[in-house]
């Protein structure tokens, strides 16, 4: 049986750089506890160190400093790159981070990007390698006894000289949730470990909100066939896909807003394609392996890949991408520049107030549908 589809928040953010800093970050905050009231069920944020259109540096510390304001949303690290911390540093600050917030965290990780790579000098290292070490680091500092003495290959942790147990030196501390944070993962490539490796573990992931279809598809199998060579349940909901979306009153203003080359979510495009052709992955954009390359245009990526219009239009959209791609737990709203603040606020609330009843709706429809043929087999 189906579960029901969740809904959640996604925000890198990106920003036009020349917008004050000050300005961006007080809307970033503003996306988020929108969401919170507005019943999303998580909010993942993201970080970057060294990127003046993506300007949350430090995805703890902006959570840390919602953590009061939004009371009943889930946080996620939309993620922290591990391989720009020592492991005993990242333990230590989403620990403090899971009592902050009450339980309502999400760990996500990943090996980050290559601009933050470069700035602390470490790109020649294998980062996903690295990323792994320092993630089986982190849990066994929550869950071993001190003094602790972890070696590895790229970090090493000890407190073995400085440990004194009556006042608490050398003492780690751990995480309101034991033995430690649901653990997600993103992912980009379709061929990519890290869903596989999830699924295997009973972790979770998430599909970035760039990538074409099959890109997606591909993700959540691997996901599902991780869990499968696990002996887990083959069940999808523990896997998120990040969408852009964008709802209006009217189609007219969907598409106006969503569709301009020179909007937000155009910027938004923009970035992210240039960003891919560096890496010589433009490929991901695309809907299907063979689709032709006059679908990479701006233009067309905007087309394909923003879910807009009214709220019945992107109800039945975002159901049919579901089937094209297959199921999964939570859509992410992926959030992005407010050209116009009211706009945005309004997409936001008519995602949560009419275009989610409709999903649920349909959703439970065929889960009762399907359980009704099985009964009468």
């Amino acid at each position: 049986m189906q579960k029901p589809l969740k809904l959640g928040f996604f925000i890198q953010p990106v920003h036009p750089p020349d917008r004050p800093y000050a300005d961006v970050l007080r809307e970033d905050r503003e996306a988020v506890i929108l969401a919170d009231r507005l019943d999303y069920h998580e909010a993942f944020i993201g970080e970057h160190l060294v990127d003046s259109a993506e300007t949350i540096t430090s995805s703890l510390a902006f959570i840390a400093n919602l953590a009061d304001t939004c009371p009943s949303i889930t946080f996620g690290t939309g993620v922290l790159p591990l391989a720009n911390y020592h492991p005993a540093m990242a333990a230590a600050q989403v620990a403090m981070v899971d009592h902050l917030v009450q339980g309502r965290l999400v760990l996500g990780v990943g090996p980050g990007v290559p601009g933050d790579a470069e700035a602390i000098g470490d790109l020649g290292s294998d980062r996903n390698r690295k990323t792994q070490e320092a993630l089986d680091h982190i849990r066994r500092i929550w869950n071993e006894e001190p003094p602790y003495r972890i070696e590895g290959e790229f970090y090493r942790t000890t407190t073995e000289r400085s440990f004194d147990r009556r006042i608490g030196v050398g003492v780690a501390v751990r995480p309101l949730q034991r033995p430690h944070p649901p653990i997600a993962i993103t992912a980009m490539r379709p061929d990519s470990r890290g869903p596989y490796t999830a699924g295997a573990n009973d972790w979770t992931g998430i599909s970035a909100t760039y990538v074409g279809a099959y890109v997606v598809r591909a993700q959540i199998q691997n996901y599902l066939e991780g869990r499968r060579s696990a002996g887990l349940s083959i069940d999808p909901s523990g896997w998120r896909v990040a969408r852009s979306i964008f709802v209006a009153d009217d189609e007219t203003t969907a598409r106006r807003y969503a569709h301009r080359e020179d909007g937000a979510h155009g910027f938004y495009f923009h970035v992210m394609r240039t960003k891919l052709s560096a890496a010589g992955a433009l490929d991901l954009l695309r809907d299907h392996p063979g689709q032709p390359d006059s679908a990479l245009s701006l233009k067309r990526c905007i087309e394909r890949l923003v879910i807009a219009g009214t709220a019945e239009s992107v109800a039945d959209q975002i159901l049919a991408f579901r089937n094209e791609v297959g199921a999964f737990g939570t859509l992410l709203y992926t959030g992005h520049d407010w050209a116009d603040p009211a706009l945005a606020r309004r997409s936001m609330e008519l995602t949560a107030h009419e275009v989610w009843p409709r999903i649920e709706q349909a959703v439970l429809g065929t889960t009762l549908e399907v359980g009704a043929e099985k009964a009468g087999r």
